[in-house]
């Protein structure tokens, strides 16, 4: 994540000679999400067959030569390219949480995901910093620089990181056409009835959030004319939030309260969170809205993971939790487009009671597959 973080402030000052329009800015992250989406449930897959490490070191690797090729790039072709191959490579996420999963106690398993999650919101606070501090050097420096930060990763990882799948839990048979394809895997798992209500919430929760990302810049400057540097500040802080919520708040809670609570609660102040933001009117009521947001989203977004990997069997916790991860990248494809159509077509504060809505649903989504008889307890 950081070194995703370090080409925020750059990206669109390298796209400028080619192209000028925001749009173009837009597709790049569209592309990187796309082929996340289409590899997180064939990774998974994978890694259920052949077990995680060499999974997890080849998509490092693939991730330092898609920053590689960025900082390289001297084309919009290339650009698309090797952001469509870092986005490939950073499907892999389904793998370490099945890599967490093999080594957690079932009910250890959201506290430890959540560890990713308190990884993510660090490397998103540190990411940008040290991007817009590089770019003083090159506009290329920040690629190489993540490029870099994926080869001392891989070097890391290939001298410390020991296979958490035995060859006896491994699934038996090879990886079909099917598995490749992220949508016969999500139709797969919606006909279980185990998983339906989870990954229909899980997409309702990252539905909100991705339009929460890529629209809250806009709709700050539309409100409260900030400039960059004040929601750099908001984000920075967004990133302090998470990483306290799932690396110390989420620990202590889940020694106390169950996934499905977590989820619940979590959905309940992350659409808090959206009602205060679309009401919000003046700077203040941001930071309250950032709070609530990810606290919200800090507690639910590995309380669910942890139910899906809970409900899976330990063949399979590459496959599902991959298609979870796939669920949550189509929402980061679709999720920007649905909130600035409401943006413009409605108002400002339209996408923020949007994504309320959606919250409610996850919060009663996550309630009713709580009580059924998969509920596992929790």
């Amino acid at each position: 994540m950081m070194g995703v973080g370090v080409l925020i402030p750059v990206i669109p000052f390298v796209v400028l000679p080619y192209r000028s329009d925001a749009l173009t800015v837009g597709l790049l992250a569209l592309a990187f999400s796309a082929a996340q989406f289409a590899a997180s449930p064939f990774l998974g897959v994978w890694s259920d067959r052949v077990g995680r490490r060499p999974v997890l070191l080849v998509c490092v690797i693939g991730t330092a030569v898609g920053y590689f090729l960025f900082g390289w790039a001297k084309s919009l072709q290339m650009l698309f390219a090797a952001r469509l191959l870092a986005g490939f490579a950073g499907g892999s996420i389904s793998t370490a949480q099945a890599y967490i999963a093999d080594i957690s106690a079932p009910h250890d398993r959201a506290k430890n995901f959540g560890l990713i999650g308190a990884a993510f919101g660090l490397g998103f606070i540190l990411g940008p910093a040290m991007g817009g501090v590089l770019s003083k050097v090159s506009l290329s420096a920040p690629a190489y620089a993540s490029g870099a930060l994926s080869l001392i990763t891989f070097c890391v990882a290939f001298a410390l990181m020991k296979e958490s799948l035995p060859p006896e839990a491994r699934a038996a048979h090879r990886v079909g056409l099917s598995d490749v394809n992220p949508f016969i895997q999500i139709r797969g798992a919606l006909g279980r009835m185990q998983f339906r209500e989870l990954l229909m919430a899980v997409f309702a929760l990252n539905f909100g959030m991705a339009g929460l990302q890529t629209n809250f810049a806009v709709f700050t400057h539309a409100r409260f004319g900030l400039d960059a540097a004040h929601n750099a500040i908001l984000f920075a802080y967004l990133g302090v939030m998470a990483a306290l919520t799932q690396g110390v708040l989420l620990r202590k809670l889940s020694r106390e309260v169950g996934e499905a609570q977590l989820a619940i609660g979590g959905a309940l102040a992350f659409g808090v969170g959206f009602a205060v933001l679309a009401m919000s009117s003046a700077v203040w009521m941001l930071y309250l809205s950032v709070t609530f947001t990810a606290l919200g989203f800090g507690l639910a977004a590995p309380a669910l993971t942890g139910l899906v990997s809970m409900r899976a069997t330990p063949q399979e916790q590459g496959t599902l939790l991959g298609t979870a991860q796939s669920v949550a990248s189509l929402t980061r494809v679709v999720g920007p487009v649905w909130a600035g159509l409401l943006f413009d077509r409605i108002g400002t504060g339209a996408p923020y009671w949007s994504g309320a809505a959606w919250s409610l649903l996850a919060m009663v989504w996550s309630y009713h597959a709580s009580r059924g008889k998969f509920s596992d307890g929790v």
